[in-house]
Formats: structure tokens, sequence, C-alpha cells
């Protein structure tokens, strides 16, 4: 019963975690899963022993993880990211692949090409799910530098992704290939059978169940979650894979059968993955942190700086080079700032990383420590920047208004 007594205090966190922002938003608007992580770690066998991570906790976690990525994929409008915005995001995350890996083999001081596949993988991700609910918030989401922040973050997050089940997967390069495109070409067959007219009676059925016991619509997007999830597994790919493809899917199947009703079952399944599965994702992460290696001195805790300078660097320089021309410099640095913004991924990827044995403790918890940062410090200064970015927009329009009062008053 050791679980349920670290499930309760997991839930008390959760809980905790939304007062204490609110109480110091005031002073420093610290983003929620900061909170989460740090009350984990200290709760943890690190700090103050109450809580230890076991089977049940593992399994919730690791669906939280799912729920995470998944809700980023359905966040993504493709109507809003194709053309010459999708292609400098493309483009962007390639040369930060380019630079992930050569820092990452140098760094891997002799520990084989998988440590710097690990690490340099892992400097090419963007927390899109940590900073999507704060361009929502501001009122950013929908707005021009909203679709280039969502296609940078969208193909952060994908890319990988891809590059996990290319590069890390124990196959041969070309078999992993042949892999991928299978279920690149499962993944199409649904996207294609979610785009055809479905029947009055589907639509039906998600506007009569909505507020019932039933609750059709959630429970066919959690089918399709768990199916993606289980074609990933099946074909040896990474479930994170499966679980980004089935957010695509069950947005394009919502909009296309229900689109009066996408909307309200997105916020029934934000309520169970935020309001559960996500945040206890984040308070894992937190117990499971390996602070005795961080601040064991030594190489780990000198690494932790430099993998924050390698997320700008390796993330943030190319995106800021290849930022589209409409964006003049703040936004650009802005840009930057939420791309260089890391933590679901790199979570993954160390924790992959250390069950293979290829990363070393200390190092996953320098990446980690350094994610944790980057969504603490990166997203706060990104938003300062665009708030001004916002006043002087608005600005001209202001002195527009007093000139316009001022000959009404003639």
């Amino acid at each position: 019963m050791a679980h349920t007594g670290t499930l309760v205090l997991i839930m008390f966190i959760a809980v905790l975690a939304p007062l204490l922002v609110h109480a110091t938003a005031r002073w420093l608007p610290v983003p929620l899963v900061v909170f989460e992580i740090v009350l984990g770690i200290v709760a943890g066998p690190d700090v103050l022993g109450w809580a230890n991570s076991g089977e049940v906790i593992d399994v919730l976690s690791h669906l939280g993880l799912a729920m995470l990525i998944f809700l980023a994929g359905y966040e993504i409008k493709f109507d809003r990211i194709r053309g010459d915005t999708l292609t400098r995001s493309a483009w962007s995350w390639l040369v930060a692949l380019a630079l992930g890996m050569a820092a990452g083999l140098l760094l891997a001081q002799g520990g084989g090409f998988e440590r710097g596949v690990y690490i340099g993988t892992a400097l090419t991700s963007t927390a899109l799910g940590a900073i999507l609910p704060m361009l929502r918030e501001s009122g950013d989401l929908n707005g021009r530098f909203g679709t280039v922040t969502m296609a940078v973050g969208s193909v952060g997050e994908f890319g990988p992704i891809i590059a996990m089940a290319l590069l890390l997967s124990g196959r041969a390069p070309a078999r992993s290939a042949v892999v991928l495109i299978a279920f690149a070409l499962l993944t199409a067959g649904a996207v294609f059978w979610a785009l055809r007219p479905k029947p009055p009676w589907f639509a039906a059925v998600i506007d009569k169940t909505l507020h019932s016991s039933a609750q059709f619509a959630v429970r066919f997007v959690m089918l399709m979650l768990v199916a993606m999830l289980g074609l990933a597994e099946v074909l040896g790919l990474d479930v994170l894979l499966g679980a980004f493809a089935a957010g695509l899917i069950t947005r394009l199947v919502l909009q296309g059968a229900a689109p009066d009703s996408s909307e309200l079952v997105l916020s029934k399944v934000e309520a169970m993955g935020f309001g559960f599965l996500v945040p206890l994702f984040y308070v894992v992460t937190g117990i499971e942190f390996d602070l005795k290696a961080l601040l064991g001195g030594g190489r780990a805790l000198l690494l932790l700086p430099v993998f924050l300078l390698l997320f700008l660097v390796v993330r943030g320089l190319p995106v800021w080079l290849l930022a589209p021309k409409d964006l003049d410099r703040r936004d650009r640095t802005a840009l930057a700032l939420f791309a260089s913004t890391a933590l679901p991924l790199v979570v993954a990827i160390t924790t992959l990383g250390v069950d293979d044995g290829k990363l070393g403790e200390g190092e996953a918890a320098a990446l980690v420590g350094a994610g944790m940062v980057s969504v603490l410090v990166f997203p706060l200064v990104a938003m300062r920047m665009r708030m001004r970015a916002r006043g002087r927009e608005t600005a001209p329009d202001r002195g527009a208004e007093e000139r316009a009062d001022g000959v009404e008053s003639w």
C-alpha cells in the first residue's frame, strides 16, 4: 500500500502547486511545472524521503507523459503552420540536430556514439506542451507569433521523436527507416479515414452523450490514444511517436465529424490530462530526479550550465537565424527562447538512456536540471519581451485615439 500514500502525496502537491503559482504571481510568474517538479524533488528520497516511485506510480507517470504529448499533437493546426513557416521550422531543427549531434559526441567523452546521440537529441527538443498554455493565457496563441511558435515547437517535439526512432531503436538505420515508413503509411491511412465524412449517427452520439455518463467522445479519444500507443509499441517505436500521431488524428476526426462539439470534448480531455495525469508525470519526474548525483560535485554539476547554454546555441540560434522575415529582432529573440525551452522529451530521452546503460546518472540529472532551469527562465524572459512588443504595437493606436479625441473637442 506504499504506492497509495505516494499517490495521495503526489495529488496533494498537484493541488498545492497552482496555489503557489497564484501566491507568487505578483512578484514572479513561475511556471506551474517548475513548482510541480521542485515539490516532487523535496518530497522525494533525496530530500524528505516521503515519496518513492513504484510500478503503479511509474505506469501512471508514463501515461501522463503520453497524454502531454497527445495534447501537444492535438494543438497543431495544419492550416496555420504550413508553407514557408513550416519549412523554416523544419530547416532550423535539422540545423539544430547537426549541432546537437556534434555537441553530444564531444561531451560523450569516449562514451560511444549512442551516448552522444542521447545527449544531442535531447538538446534539439522543445517543450511545446509547457509553452502553449502560456501563449494561450497571454493571448498570443492565435496571432502570428503564436502560429510561428506552434510551428517551431511542433517540429521541436516531432523531430526528436523521429530521431529517437531512427538512431536509438537498436536496429540498423535502414531497418528503422522501413519501420518508420510502415508507421507513417498506417498513420496516413488513419488520417485519410479521419478526413472522410462520418455517418450522421457518429456526430449524433457525440452530442447526445456529451453530458451523460456514456461520454462517447472522450472514450473514443482515449481509444485513439491507446491504439496509437499500441501500434508504436508493436512496431518497436517510441510510444511518444504514437501519442503525437494520436493527437493529430483525433483533432481531424472530431473537427470533421462534430465541429460544434470538438472544443468541449477537448476541454474534457484537458481536464483529465492537466487535472490528473500530466501533473502526476511532472511530480514523479521530481521524485525520481537524482539530486545527489547532481550536487555531488564534479562533472555533473558543471554540465548543468553547459547544457543550459547549449539549449540556446543548439536549438535557439538556428531558430533565430531562420525565423520568418516578418518577425522583428525582439520577436525573433522571444521565439528562440521559447524554442530553447525543453523538459518533457529531455526526461523521456534521459530515462531511456539511463535504462539502456548508455547515459550516466550524473549526465541525465544535469540535462534534466538544465531543462528545469530553461522552463523557469526562458519563457519568463520571452513573455516580457512579448509584452514590450505588444506595448509598441498598441502605442500608435493610443496616440491616434488621443488625436481623434482632440479633434472632436475642437
